[in-house]
């Protein structure tokens, strides 16, 4: 379930297995025997069980006011029957409409109590359902967790279960829509058998969806949702005495639940090589190559991840190396492994440059999997690797949901919440014996290629029977559950929801300015959570600094970067980086640039080395800027076949007029014209003229002090000074708004849905009223509960989700409210939008209710909203960018409590003017034109993907 837009045995009750308070445990190294990179990780917890089954977890972090819950199911898909396929997932929408004593949207309590991070996923093996909260508001999150695993049945009626069946039936679709929206379902069919668990997809298939009954999912419920067979856990600012308490009042009633069978492991590895095609509306012909693997806590899994690493998993690769550096017969390739509980699958990616032929692109990659398997990886390889998984593993244990997930993960698939632990070190003490033994036993044979192929009309209907059934292994009885018990519980529960009487107040580091010796300024936000340092150049450009140059210049440019410096090629720049475990990243936004660091502390002096040098040595190397050129040419013809990328390339230039900085695809990445006439000259222009010392502020977040980083800072760019061409300079006129309405049909042959996009100019986000104009936009569509989505997604389920949305901009922003919709209700869905922007500044103007609901959710969201280095680094560049003052964040509170419903409701009335919209509608235009043009929305007019008109029959 998807909120907005925009992919390791339980023991007696109160036993422990490791309690403490740290976020994360690293053992100090002493100087005589150990290294920083050898210091131990460590998730602390604590896990206890109900008499009811009920497995708890408890991680104490005390950094920051809140605590993440998470609730895992331990049933996913593959404990589908047959003809039931898709029921997991439907039932997963379905815990969010309300339980017996909470009826109406799951949703709203939480937003009132300021929840961060919430939502639920249904998966193969598992559906899990989280949130993270502040700390006062813990009982009211605990009460609606185990309100709707223990009270959900009365609930349910056949209104609601149409419902979602509508909602998850538009997930489908709007998934299908998109470019190899098909491959997964094709991929299970033809590489596991018939009767494996995994032959079919999450989403499940329409006939199914479509015969569920109300009785099915009540048993469904029933067989699987019982509290033995769940894992609680608590992540965060608890204890575990509270958390014992917490969890038996609130779910210490509720049954455990019948026995629940367990399939056994099935690899189903086949032995024989086969193929499979199939054609898809996309722009380039992909080919997948997949190989069945073993399961979660397998050590062979851990091994073949690095075998994927090393194969696929980037430019250091050898495939990329290979096929994009050296014979130029892809755009891309990756290998990867996703881990399920039964079997896993080691997946080979890869996009055929135009021209190429395919059967090429296989040659080369038999020719690299021989000499991988003849002699494995190299030493070099492995410890490079190596030492990027550990710097992965460091960083992501800063938030407590994320270690929520992973206590959660361990315990329901394996038994064991330090389950990771195990796999980190089979990693870290890997050799290139055991990669190359597990690569042999496991992906020298049985492979299955299957072939997307593109096509421009709708794609053919094919009906595939799949892999026929195997020899599967007898399931596991589930074990008993009788001894279990129920604890009575004092809680009235007709009484609602618990009230959030309080809320912790936000903590958020004081800003520390200083300058370098050449005059940069610095801005630096402490916070020593976690060993890791967050640095943002942050340079005055962006796309609108493509005024005056071709298209795409600043994107293109600031993407070559790290492609190479006068003393480094590229690939020797990725190699530093995963030996230093560091993220290098560049790239542009409306109006900056930007070139970012995430460094582990003890590389700092070396990463920022790297840094330095990508910032002002980049050497725009002839074959460097053909082979990103390449590359990018075919992201835009990739976005040209995607709805949400055509209608987000077509609208700008459509609202803002041809010339002006922000008439160009939001994407930034030009046209194809454009990009195929740039140069290095252009290139190196543009860099002159705006990524230079002059132009550019530092923004530092993490394990560092002023003195500290400025010293650092300075080593690497106090000698750098400005080049002696003149400082770019940027004008952003005002645009009119648009005196009657209009509308752009763009065909999609064969779409499953509309895409619709409608689009106004919003002011800057720099203007005194900003915040009255975001509650505004959040009551309208910015949230789950807002009138946008609940009418089109909740009411009538003909989307999967309807919403309202601004990018933040110096100049008049974009306001668009978007919507993916079944193809055969695009008319009604396009009125229901237009109903809803009239309504909001005519009849039905929001309420207090909906603003204060937006406000208060504001206000208390906060305390979660900033628990990480890079949430506080990218606070800062905000804050820099529009030119905030440094307690913007600090009194933010304040300003959003002192918001007017007149003011709010003020911002509805000069912002959305419903006879100034400019619609985009992609789709099958043989299916919804006519209907489109019945509704009188405007001037009709059918464009293709670039925008261009399109003579019409």
């Amino acid at each position: 379930m998807s909120r907005l837009p925009l992919r390791l045995t339980a023991l007696a009750l109160g036993v422990a297995f490791a309690v403490g308070t740290p976020s994360i445990l690293l053992a100090a190294p002493t100087a005589a025997t150990a290294a920083p990179a050898k210091a131990a990780l460590d998730i602390p917890y604590e896990r206890f069980v109900l008499p009811n089954g009920l497995t708890v977890l408890v991680h104490e972090d005390h950094k920051a006011p809140v605590v993440a819950v998470a609730v895992w199911y331990h049933v996913g898909s593959k404990d589908e029957p047959t003809g039931k396929t898709g029921f997991a997932h439907l039932f997963e929408h379905l815990m969010f409409n309300g339980s017996e004593n909470h009826p109406g949207e799951f949703f709203e309590p939480f937003e009132q109590a300021g929840a961060t991070g919430q939502n639920g996923t249904t998966w193969l093996d598992r559906t899990n359902y989280y949130e993270t909260v502040p700390t006062t508001a813990l009982d009211m999150a605990l009460w609606m967790e185990s309100d709707r695993m223990g009270h959900l049945l009365g609930a349910i009626d056949q209104k609601t279960l149409d419902e979602q069946r509508g909602v998850v039936q538009n997930e489908k679709r709007q998934g299908e829509n998109e470019p190899y929206g098909r491959v997964d379902e094709r991929m299970l069919l033809q590489t596991f058998p018939a009767n494996h668990p995994y032959h079919h997809d999450t989403i499940g298939s329409m006939a199914d969806l479509d015969a569920a009954s109300l009785e099915d999912v009540k048993t469904w419920f029933r067989g699987y949702y019982g509290a033995a067979n769940t894992v609680l856990v608590m992540s965060g600012d608890i204890d575990v005495a509270t958390a014992k308490a917490k969890a038996l009042k609130y779910f210490g009633d509720i049954p455990a639940g019948g026995p629940v069978a367990r399939q056994a492991k099935w690899v189903a590895a086949r032995t024989t090589s086969t193929r499979d095609q199939m054609d898809d509306r996309v722009a380039q012909t992909r080919i997948y190559r997949e190989w069945n693997i073993p399961g979660r806590g397998e050590r062979d899994l851990t091994l073949l991840d690095l075998a994927a690493d090393v194969l696929g998993g980037g430019k250091t690769s050898r495939l990329y190396q290979r096929l994009v550096y050296k014979d130029h017969l892809v755009d891309d390739v990756s290998v990867g492994i996703t881990p399920f509980e039964l079997a896993s699958q080691f997946v080979l990616q890869a996009d055929v440059k135009q021209g190429v032929d395919p059967k090429k692109v296989e040659a080369a990659i038999a020719d690299e999997w021989a000499k991988f398997l003849a002699t494995g990886p190299t030493k070099e390889e492995l410890t490079r690797l190596q030492a990027a998984n550990r710097a992965a593993v460091v960083r992501g244990m800063e938030r407590v949901a994320t270690k929520a997930s992973q206590l959660a993960e361990g315990q329901v698939y394996l038994g064991n919440p330090d389950a990771w632990k195990q796999s980190f070190d089979w990693n870290q003490k890997a050799t290139i014996a055991d990669v190359l033994k597990a690569s042999k036993s496991w992906i020298a044979r049985g492979d299955y290629t299957l072939t997307v192929v593109p096509t421009k009309g709708a794609p053919k209907e094919e009906t595939v029977a799949g892999l026929p059934a195997g020899t599967r292994p007898a399931d596991i009885p589930g074990k008993p559950t009788t001894a279990f018990t129920t604890t009575p519980s004092d809680i009235d529960r007709k009484k609602g929801v618990p009230a959030v009487e309080t809320f912790p107040d936000l903590t958020f580091p004081n800003v520390q300015r200083g300058h370098l010796k050449n005059g940069i300024e610095v801005v630096l936000a402490e916070r020593h959570s976690v060993p890791v340092v967050n640095v943002s150049m942050q340079f005055d450009a962006g796309y609108a600094s493509d005024v005056g140059r071709k298209l795409g210049t600043a994107a293109f440019t600031a993407a070559m970067l790290d492609e190479g410096t006068a003393k480094l090629d590229s690939v020797e720049i990725a190699k530093q980086r995963e030996r230093l475990g560091m993220g290098l990243s560049s790239g542009c936004g409306l109006d900056s640039c930007s070139v970012g660091a995430n460094m582990l502390s003890d590389s700092l002096t070396p990463s920022l080395d790297l840094l330095a040098d990508v910032v002002r040595n980049s050497a725009f190397r002839s074959a460097d800027i053909e082979r990103v050129r390449a590359q990018w040419l075919a992201g835009i013809a990739q976005e040209k076949t995607q709805p949400t990328g055509i209608a987000l390339r077509t609208l700008p230039p459509l609202l803002y007029g041809e010339g002006h900085p922000y008439a160009i695809p939001f994407s930034g990445t030009g046209t194809e014209a454009s990009i195929k006439s740039l140069t290095a000259g252009d290139m190196t222009a543009w860099r002159s003229a705006w990524l230079r010392p002059d132009n550019v502020r530092i923004i530092v977040a993490g394990d560092t002090t002023l003195p500290q980083i400025t010293a650092q800072l300075d080593r690497v760019f106090a000698d750098w000074t400005p080049p002696s061409v003149a400082k770019g300079t940027k004008s952003i006129p005002q645009v009119a708004s648009q005196a009657k309405p209009r509308v752009f049909l763009i065909d999609k042959p064969g779409a499953q849905q509309s895409l619709i996009l409608a689009g106004l100019l919003a002011p800057p986000t720099t203007v005194a009223n900003n915040l009255p104009i975001q509650t505004m936009n959040s009551a309208f569509g910015g949230t789950f509960t807002s009138r946008l989505n609940m009418n089109l997604r909740e009411d009538k389920h003909w989307a999967y989700g309807a919403y309202s949305f601004m990018d933040d901009a110096l100049g008049q922003r974009p306001y668009m409210l978007y919507a993916p919709v079944q193809t055969d209700k695009t008319k009604e869905s396009a009125a229901e939008i237009l109903r809803e922007v009239r309504d909001v500044v005519g009849p039905r103007p929001l309420s207090a209710a909906e603003i204060n609901k937006i406000k208060v959710n504001d206000v208390r969201s906060l305390p979660g909203s900033y628990e990480t280095i890079g949430a506080v680094l990218g606070a800062l560049s905000e804050n820099v960018l529009y030119g905030r003052p440094d307690d913007y964040v600090a009194t933010l509170r304040e300003r959003i409590e002192a918001q007017k419903d007149a003011d709010v409701q003020a911002a509805a009335t000069q912002l959305i003017h419903p006879d100034a919209l400019t619609w985009v509608i992609v789709g099958d235009l043989s299916k919804i034109e006519q209907g489109v043009r019945s509704l009188n929305l405007g001037d009709v007019q059918v464009v293709n993907a670039d925008g261009k008109a399109v003579a019409t029959k």
